[in-house]
């Protein structure tokens, strides 16, 4: 589903995608509002579901998560059960950031954060052990050229 969204909607999105924290008299500001209407339009946007939450994006460097593993996963199952089992798995592992179930030879591409290789084996051994798998590999990246949370906006 579309949302139908004017110029002073994708701004309000723009502007919290950018700073989370930013007032609603600053959002009314910054769109030629006022801070009643402002304030209506970002609380239909919440309650509409087009804003999902509000969150603070952390450093991984910062909680000694420097290593990031990109995980190709192939199954032999594509069974509704299988399915099943390996969403639970996936939403059991806290390392896990990102999850696609993906189209093409390779089934699914997970995100993983973690502190080291070491750790990467610990979350080898815990996704193995939830689900059967034909074949997992791993990537991990040497340098993050370019990360946002942001969903492009075309004011």
């Amino acid at each position: 589903m579309t949302a139908t969204l004017d110029r002073f909607d994708l701004k309000i999105i723009q502007l919290l995608q950018e700073d989370c924290a930013v007032s609603v008299e600053q959002i009314a500001e910054a769109i030629g509002l006022s801070k009643n209407a402002a304030w209506r339009r970002l609380r239909h946007l919440e309650q509409s579901g087009v804003i999902r939450k509000r969150v603070a994006i952390i450093d991984p460097l910062a909680l000694g998560l420097g290593t990031t593993a990109i995980v190709m996963v192939r199954t032999n199952d594509h069974s509704a059960e299988w399915l099943e089992t390996f969403r639970r798995a996936v939403l059991s592992i806290p390392s896990i950031q990102s999850v696609y179930r993906m189209t093409g030879d390779l089934d699914y591409l997970i995100k993983v954060r973690i502190a080291g290789i070491g750790d990467y084996d610990n979350f080898y051994q815990q996704l193995v052990n939830l689900v059967k798998l034909s074949d997992v590999s791993a990537s991990f990246v040497m340098e993050e050229i370019r990360e946002t949370t942001a969903i492009p906006v075309d004011i």
